[in-house]
């Protein structure tokens, strides 16, 4: 009987312990692993579509707000302290660092799986078409994403030597080296080029569109069913990167290699910017195929009459995102009497940059600026974008100066700081009454047509003067014409004829791309790349009555020296003794 007992004993102590054991392994938690893109198509395209998430035009940054372009009324925006004072390798609102690093190895990991996943194991032909198609895209973004962490930190560095970026070619494992040094900015444009160059090799086709005869399909695919063709390069796929946006890229990214901040004046790398730019611009007719409307790409008649299933766009786009319903911008910007915040104010110092109807600077006495009547008789581009002092908004008169109620400025923290609200982009048939609040078909833009034939003005005066064209047909001279006979300005443009050098016409360019890009995010990388002035005070009006009275609003704290360049992370150049990080900061 002893011994039955100690084997009963033995035995539940046996079993206890099992279930102990079983106990305190972990379950299977239904959480996916990386082993997983090889089984699971959708989810190994995740990598790329993570890619497409980051893109840092996805949205509006307003980073003219840290410029002397616009003021905010929210005392703790991020670029308003950076520009007055704060920013640092500690403190960086436009820091890209984590963002693109993060991009381009998603990427890399990508990339290095294409060839091994079964994006559609019942067709070979299908198959192979979307490991083409994902190649060239992951390639065309990883250049894109290289090309936004150059603009951001590609500068001079402590030892004077001109750095880029630190270049990734593979996934990075927790073995692997973090401490990668940076590569110069030449190598940095030159790795930028070749990654966007293989994404064309890949994109052969300008646009993705479905085709209907077996002539329209590209040499490489010239045995493949159109039907099938059409379900991977077809319409479905338009607004992912293609072959018409890379060649954009190489535009932008030929733009920055020449500008003043990264070259000294070198007439190759102001040919090659213009002829890349050249190049898009005319596989869509050069002068005379600039948007009749293309200023005014925001506009809700433009924006709601866009059929993606009909392939019916805006000629102005070369890449945008997807239309969303919202009124955020609305909401963010209208003037408090309409309900809104009115966050940006655009300065005087930009209002000023507007010509006269007659095309001339009002600081040009042929202009016959009037300063008792200063809003009188200006460029029509003006009233598109900035609402001013006794202009209608929404059928609504809105009134900046003293007696202007709520919308006056400095009457309350939603009310304007310089005395002008922000018009352009926002939709006026969004409605922000409580009783009846509306929302309206919106998109954010990547890449738009008028860009490029800014950066090619700039670049073939930079290389051949005001008249010169290259081989691409038509000159700076003739791309400004045309911009601003569309903005509306007065015909015969007698002050365009008088400009003759190659300075004047670059003062020019340079204050065209100010206006018609404003607002898009360009002007503080403008000037940066430039080399411009960076402390100039934005600045505001007082109105009382017919008195017009301009004053300083908010300080640019920047330091002209170092601050063209941004800097590096200060974590990560106290990690990797290999970073060299940019001088000043």
């Amino acid at each position: 009987m002893r011994y039955l007992k100690i084997y009963f004993l033995l035995m539940v102590l046996s079993l206890s312990f099992g279930a102990c054991k079983k106990l305190l392994e972990p379950e299977n938690d239904n959480h996916s692993t990386i082993d997983r893109i090889y089984t699971d198509p959708p989810f190994a395209e995740g990598l790329l579509i993570t890619a497409y998430v980051k893109i840092p035009t996805n949205g509006l940054s307003f980073n003219e707000v840290a410029t002397d372009d616009a003021v905010t009324n929210n005392k703790l925006d991020s670029y308003l302290r950076m520009a007055t004072g704060e920013w640092s390798a500690l403190y960086n609102p436009v820091n890209q660092w984590d963002n693109c690093n993060s991009a381009i190895l998603y990427l890399n990991n990508f990339i290095s799986i294409i060839d091994t996943v079964a994006w559609k194991w019942t067709s070979s032909s299908i198959n192979s078409m979307y490991a083409q198609r994902f190649k060239g895209e992951a390639y065309a973004l990883r250049g894109l994403f290289q090309y936004h962490l150059l603009q951001t930190i590609g500068g001079a560095g402590a030892d004077n030597k001109l750095w880029g970026i630190p270049l990734y070619s593979k996934f990075i494992t927790v073995n692997d080296n973090f401490n990668v040094p940076r590569a110069t900015f030449a190598e940095s444009v030159n790795q930028i080029y070749a990654d966007l160059d293989k994404a064309l090799q890949y994109l052969t086709m300008d646009d993705y569109k479905d085709i209907t005869v077996a002539s329209q399909l590209p040499p490489e695919l010239q045995s493949v069913n159109i039907t099938d063709y059409n379900s991977v390069f077809g319409l479905r796929s338009n607004q992912r990167i293609s072959g018409r946006i890379v060649k954009a890229l190489k535009a932008r990214v030929a733009l920055l290699a020449a500008s003043p901040a990264f070259a000294n004046n070198d007439v190759a790398l102001w040919t090659k910017a213009a002829d890349y730019a050249g190049a898009s611009l005319n596989s869509i007719g050069g002068i005379a195929g600039l948007d009749p409307n293309g200023h005014k790409f925001y506009d809700q008649t433009r924006v709601d009459a866009i059929k993606l299933a009909s392939n019916i766009d805006q000629k102005e786009m070369v890449w945008r995102r997807p239309i969303v319903v919202s009124n955020t911008r609305e909401i963010a910007n209208f003037p408090p009497s309409l309900y809104g915040n009115g966050d940006v104010n655009p300065t005087q110092n930009l209002v000023d940059a507007f010509p006269m109807v007659n095309g001339y600077p009002i600081s040009n006495p042929l202009s016959l600026y009037n300063p008792a009547n200063p809003y009188a008789g200006r460029d029509p581009r003006f009233g598109l974008y900035i609402v001013y002092n006794g202009c209608s908004l929404k059928s609504t008169i809105i009134k900046t100066g003293v007696g202007g109620g709520n919308n006056a400025k400095d009457s309350l923290q939603t009310s304007t700081r310089t005395g002008y609200y922000l018009r352009k982009l926002l939709r006026e048939d969004v409605n922000l009454n409580p009783t009846a609040v509306t929302t309206k078909n919106h998109y954010e833009v990547h890449i738009r047509y008028t860009e490029l034939y800014l950066s090619y003005a700039e670049a073939a005066n930079e290389a051949w003067g005001p008249d010169g064209t290259g081989t691409n047909g038509f000159s700076a001279r003739n791309v400004i014409a045309a911009i601003r006979k569309r903005a509306g300005l007065t015909q015969p443009d007698n002050y365009l004829a008088s400009i003759t050098t190659k300075d004047d016409m670059r003062t020019l360019i340079r204050n065209e791309r100010r206006l018609e890009l404003c607002f898009e995010g360009f002007r503080f990388w403008d000037l940066r790349r430039w080399k411009a002035n960076l402390t100039e005070p934005a600045k505001g009006v007082n109105i009382s009555g017919a008195t017009y009275t301009v004053v300083d609003v908010e300080p640019r704290v920047y330091k002209n020296e170092y601050m063209y360049a941004g800097p590096l992370p200060a974590r990560e150049v106290v990690k990797y003794n290999a970073l060299i990080q940019n001088k000043g900061w």
